[in-house]
This record gives C-alpha cells, structure tokens and sequence, in this order.
C-alpha cells in the first residue's frame, strides 16, 4: 500500500517536470479573447425584457400571418379548446367521459368534506366543483388536469378566514369575505399571467412545498378527528399540542362510540381500497368510486338504523340548485376588503403553486407542453368567475388529476363531464346526503391526505441536500406546532435564505492540471490533478455582484495566503502568477469591478500577478468600459487556463 502511494507521489512529480519542461520548450499560440462590438443601449434592453418575460417567445406563430389568422391565434390563445376541438373525435369522447365519471364519483363526496375545512356549508364544495372546471376546460392547456376544491388550499383559506371573522357567530360576514378572497385570489393568479410572472412561484422550492404539503395532510386529519369521534367541542386552534389536548380532555364524555365505528371501518374500506388500486393499476376505478360507495352505504346504515338520534352527528340539509350570484356579496369597501385581499393572495398563490406543479408533472408523462402563464390566467379567470357564483378557491387536484390520468381521459372535456354529473347532483340528488354522518367525511378526508405525505421524497431531499432538508422539515414542523400560516411563513424564509446564501458566499475552487491533458478542473474533484509551480488558479462559480465582491476577493486572497503558507513549509518557490477562471462568472458589476481592482492592488503589495481566464461577452465589456485591462495589462487576458498557464510559466524563473 505505502509502495503504491509512493509510486503515485513519483509519478506525479515526473508530470509535473515534463510538463514545466514541455511549457518551455513550446512556442505557444495564444489565441486573444474577444471584445464584442458595442450593442445599442435600446436593443439590449430589449433582448434583456425578452429573455425575461417572453423566453417561450409567445408571439412566434403570429409572425407573417394574415390579420385574420391572427386574429384566430389570438382567440385559439386565450380559448385553447378551439385549437384542439377541431380534431376532437368520439374516440377521445369516450375516454374523457369515462373518466369524468370516475373523477365526478371521487370529488362528490371530497367536495361535502372539503367545504367543511374552509368553515363553509356543503354546498360550497360542490358549487367549487361547477363552474370552474367549465371554465377551465376552456381556457386551461392540461389535458389532465382536474378542478376543483382541494384539501389543502380549503384548511388554508377557512385558517386565514377564521382569524378575520368567527365562521360560527358570523357566518354571513365569513361567507362574503370568503368570496372576496376568492375574488383576489383569480385576481393575482390572472395578473401572474397576464404579466408573466409565473416564475415568482418558483421562489418557493420543491423541498419546502414537500414539506409544507406534509405538515398539512398531518393538521387536516387532526382536524377530522372531531368528526371521527364525534366530538363535540373542539379547538379552533390547527397546532398538534391544541387539537391532541383537546382529543383526550373529551375522552370520557366526548366521544361517541357509534361514530367511531362508522368511521373506522369505512376508513379501513378506503385504504384497502387504495391498496388495491396502488397493486393493480388495472384497478384505478376502485379507489375512485370507493369514496362514493361509502357515501352511500353509510348513509343508508344511518337512516335504517337512525344512529342520528344515537349521536352520531350528520351533514343535515344541503340546498339544492345550481350555483346562486355572489356578486353583490363581496366586499370591495371598508376594512374586509383588504384582509379579503390578503387572505385572497396568499391562497391564490398556494392554489397556483400546486396546480402548475400537477399539470407539469402530467404534461411531462405524455409528453406534450404546458404554458404555465396560460395555465395562471385559466385558473385566475375560473376563481374570479367561481367568486362570483357562490364559489371559494378552487385549483387542481392532484388525486383527481391522478385518477383522470389513470381513466384515460384524452382532453379537458372530461371537466366538463364531471361539471355536468355535479350539476345533477345539485339538481336533484343533494337531498339524499341529509344523513350522510360526518365521520364518513372525516374517513374519506384522511384517506385522501394520507397521499400528501411523501417521505420517500424527503428522504432523497436529505440525500441531496441538506439545506434544502432544512426547508422542508421547517415548513413540516411549522405547520403541525404551530399553524398553516407559520409553516407558510417558514417554507417561504427558508427558501429566501437559501438564494440569498447562495448568491453571498458563492463557491470558489482551486484548480489543478488533469495529468496527461490540458485540462484544469477543481482540486477536491480531482485529487490526482496537480497544481502549476508558482502558479495559483482559483475558480469563481458566480456572477460577480455587490452581495458577494468583497466575499470573493477575500475568499482569493485566502486561497493564496493558505497555498503560500503550504509553500513556505515545504520551502518551495512562492505563487507568482494568480489565475481566476471567469467562465462560470456570467456577470459583473461596478461592486464587482471594484473588488477585482482591490485584489489586483493587494496581489501588486505581494509581487503577484493577476491574470483572468475565459471572462465571457458580458463581463469582458463591461471590463473594458472600465479600463481594468489596461490596469493589469491587455496580455494578462486569457481565452483558456491551459493559455494563461503557458504564458506564465514562460515568465517564471527556470528553477521554478
């Protein structure tokens, strides 16, 4: 083993020698870098906002068309049903009404439980499940997607809702504050869009809505065990310690032991069920239709048995009828307007975040491309309508997404179809849910959330970063201690943080010669690589801003202060030249600027050089337009490390 080590150390000292020996022995060719010809001020503005706001260039397909064509993008734009409704056929009828029945049959009885998370009347949920998915399968580009309320977004909205006004002292002034939020929620969305701003939703990293998907599902299956038990008093607080305090103080004369039967053993029918489904995938409808078939098969046990006089508590009456107008319920004065606005921001952009992260994953299974600023102006636009025909927040749902996905559906007709089976049951069958008990809502609420919780994602988060494992634990345990809001609060801080981190202290490398190449990569990557003699080659992994100039040009100054201490030790020759590899810098500014100036006058007090590497079209301008070239010397600009480093050692004393 010692033998082998030895051998490597020789061999790396011969490359190090014929490679110095090589260097003077060549007559190198030094290609020089390029300095791009002066861009007009207005033109590069332009191109900047392009790349911005427009990198899908939007507009392509208008170019050289006639203005009647236009005119009929423009509507295909904004109504993308009437592109592929022209090919629309009964084949792909058939699939998207198959499936609308499945998703139809799963979010009846979803929506009833739902409704009761944002503190509103049963009828809402289904109402959510109406009109924006007519509206959607309109305007909407996935073909997969299915709408309507989701658990989630329902515990946010009736959280942030009940902290403005009490749902049970209040329910008039709740409701219409629910609609104005509802209202500001399609609002933001549609304005997203509209100006596309879409990437603003990507501020809020995967691992942190992992984790703050989880602490949900946790807090709304606490919050069914109200109905699971059948208690009566329960806390309005979301926190783990409130609600389990409240669970067991009503231990001995709040729980009902009739509900509880029906809940467990429906809630034992609704995992098995999933089980199935997760085995089979053939079986995908069992799962599907599962909720639906409790719904009835517990509502008829209670009316037979009539366990309502037992205790065990019902859903009671829902109206019956489409959707009414809300219009005149919002609140656009006084001092509701603007909670109705914050509530209706925070909740529009959760809906969002979900949303476009389930139409993405779907797209990219069958293979075909979703406009996310389209998607954020279909959904805007069926929130604002929803908001005013008696609806609250309604967004994606990724277990009905799932279930239309797995049912074959082809377009978003399917949509309609479940629109049209919601509207039945608004029609005619909502009558028949008087009896429907409350424990089988709480069942199938928490066979539902249970999919929410994904550590095998959380687990790979950990394997990957560890930052990033931060977030997502801190956003899981923000919302099971403390509230939906917190846990908000702390996914959305973490994953500031974690930019701003970045952006600050970005990474820095030393490089080394790959033996045998001219190719220079990082030291702790490559440990066989070896370092030039009296050369020191430092990589910059970052645009070059104010945030972070003084960090690098200490972080350099450390790495040579650090590589000439080693020196010293081993009494070898001391760094000459110091190389910075700029090609992963792909912008500079005035800070920047001045901080290279800083580490050149610090470098001069040391007798080192300071030569630059590869700086790309942008750094090398505005490099120019500051004369740092003519400060440290047109030559000392290199096109490649292997070029700055031949260079050098042509200048370096022969004992070097």
């Amino acid at each position: 083993m010692g033998n082998s080590s030895a051998d490597a150390e020789e061999r790396k000292e011969m490359d190090i020698k014929s490679f110095s020996s090589s260097q003077h022995n060549q007559t190198p060719y030094i290609h020089k870098v390029g300095v791009p010809p002066k861009q007009d001020i207005f033109k590069e503005f332009k191109t900047t906002v392009k790349e911005t706001f427009f990198a899908d260039d939007p507009l392509r397909s208008f170019k050289d068309q006639p203005r009647s064509r236009k005119l009929v993008l423009g509507l295909q734009a904004i109504f993308p049903i009437l592109d592929w409704g022209r090919s629309y056929n009964f084949r792909k009828f058939r699939g998207d009404l198959i499936a609308g029945l499945t998703i139809a049959s799963l979010c009846i009885p979803q929506d009833i439980g739902y409704s009761k998370l944002a503190n509103l009347a049963p009828q809402y949920g289904l109402y959510s499940s109406f009109v924006p998915p007519l509206i959607y399968a309109f305007m909407g580009s996935s073909r997969d997607i299915a709408i309507g309320p989701v658990a989630v977004v329902s515990l946010l909205l009736g959280t942030l809702l009940r902290n403005e006004i009490d749902p049970t002292t209040n329910p008039t002034e709740y409701l219409r504050l629910a609609f104005t939020a509802t209202f500001f929620a399609g609002i933001t969305q549609a304005t997203l869009g509209i100006l596309r701003l879409g990437f603003l939703i990507d501020f809020l990293s995967h691992a942190a809505v992992v984790g703050f998907m989880g602490g949900a599902a946790i807090t709304i299956a606490l919050q069914q065990l109200k109905g699971f038990l059948g208690i009566k008093k329960f806390s309005t607080k979301t926190d783990i310690i409130s609600v389990m305090k409240s669970v067991f103080h009503s231990v001995n004369h709040g729980w009902n032991w009739q509900t509880i039967l029906v809940g467990s053993t429906f809630l034992t029918f609704l995992l098995f069920a999933k089980y199935i489904g997760k085995k089979n995938k053939r079986l995908f409808w069992v799962p599907a239709i599962a909720p639906l078939i409790s719904v009835v098969l517990s509502t008829f046990f209670v009316y037979i048995t009539h366990a309502d006089k037992k205790g065990v508590a019902i859903v009671g009456h829902i109206d019956t009828g489409i959707n009414p107008s809300s219009v005149k319920k919002m609140y656009f004065t006084g001092d509701y307007l603007i909670k109705g606005i914050r509530t209706g921001i925070v909740a529009g952009m959760i809906a969002l975040t979900e949303a476009v992260a389930i139409g993405r994953t779907f797209a990219s299974m069958k293979d075909y491309q979703l406009d996310g600023n389209k998607e954020m102006v279909a959904l805007g636009a069926m929130n604002i309508v929803g908001s005013m025909t008696s609806c609250y927040v309604a967004t994606g749902s990724f277990s009905r997404s799932a279930v239309n996905y797995m049912a074959g559906c082809q377009t978003a007709v399917s949509n309609i179809v479940m629109s049209v089976v919601v509207f039945l049951t608004l029609e005619f069958i909502t009558p028949l849910f008087k009896y429907t008990p409350n424990a089988i809502l709480a069942a199938i609420i928490i066979s539902a959330v249970i999919g929410l919780i994904d550590y095998e994602a959380a687990i790979l988060i950990w394997k990957i970063d560890k930052f990033d494992f931060v977030a997502c634990i801190g956003a899981f345990f923000g919302v099971v201690f403390a509230s939906v809001e917190i846990g908000l609060l702390i996914a959305v801080t973490i994953s500031f943080a974690k930019i701003l981190l970045q952006v600050t202290r970005p990474r820095t490398a030393t490089l080394g010669r790959i033996p045998r190449t001219n190719v220079y990569r990082n030291i702790q990557q490559y440990p066989e690589a070896t370092k030039v003699p009296g050369v020191l080659i430092v990589r910059v992994d970052s645009a070059i801003y104010f945030s972070n100039s003084n960090y690098i040009k200490e972080r350099i100054l450390r790495w040579l202060m650090d590589e000439e201490e080693q020196l010293k030790a081993a009494s070898l020759p001391k760094i000459q030249f110091l190389i910075v590899e700029m090609s992963p810098v792909i912008d500079i500014d005035t800070s920047g600027i001045h901080a290279l100036e800083e580490l050149h006058r610090s470098l001069q007090k040391r007798n080192v050089q300071l030569v630059l590497s590869n700086p790309g079209r942008v750094v090398i301008d505005k490099l120019h337009a500051s004369n740092f070239p003519s400060q440290i010397g047109e030559d000392k600009i290199f096109l490649t490390v292997a070029d700055a480093v031949l260079t050098c050692s042509f200048k370096l004393p022969e004992e070097v």
